[in-house]
Parts: structure tokens; sequence; C-alpha cells
């Protein structure tokens, strides 16, 4: 059960965090208006909270842990909300941090 949390909790956060920026840079950047960034702001303060549902108490290791998923997470919703298409390192540079939040949060202490 505490992997699956884990998992869940950093997927749940992903989704705020990364959709949150997504909406502000629409907003923003693609001229979409205050709704967006509004919205997007939202969103950010919803991946604050969500990220204190992690069991771990440490929250630098949460954070640093996060870290790896934010990177994979981010390459995903570009794949599919951008239609951005990741070259060999993007993939790499994912597995890479994958494994290493995986090392952070799993490791036995």
């Amino acid at each position: 059960m505490t992997v699956a949390r884990i998992v869940l909790v950093f997927v749940a956060a992903a989704l705020a965090e990364i959709g949150g920026a997504w909406l502000v840079w629409q907003g923003v950047r693609e001229h979409r208006g205050a709704l967006f960034v509004g919205l997007g702001m939202v969103s950010l303060a919803a991946y604050g909270l969500i990220a204190t549902l992690q069991p771990d108490p440490n929250f630098g290791r949460v954070l640093a842990a996060y870290g790896g998923i934010f990177v994979a997470g981010s390459l995903a919703w570009g794949i599919v909300v951008d239609r951005f298409r990741p070259d060999v390192w993007d993939w790499t540079g994912a597995a890479l941090c994958l494994v290493g939040a995986g090392v952070i949060m799993l490791a036995p202490r």
C-alpha cells in the first residue's frame, strides 16, 4: 500500500503542478488570458497541498524525489498535450530521473 500511495500522490502532484504551469504558460505566452493564469495558480497551490500527503515526513527527500517525477511527467505532458516528440536523450534523462526518484523514496532505511 505504501508504494502505491507514494506513486499515486506523485502522479496527482505532477498533474497539478505541470497542469498549473501549463495553464500559466498558456495564459501569458499564448495570450489566452487571466482566467488561464488564475486557474494555473489554483492548480499550483493544489500541488503544494498534494505533496504534503506523501507518507515520508522529510520535506527535502519528498521534493528531491518529486523532481524526477516532474521531469518524466513534463515530457509525458508534452507528448500528450503539445504533441512534443522526445529524442533518445530526453527518454534517457527521464529514465535516469525516475530511477533516482525510486532510489530516494524506496531505499530501505
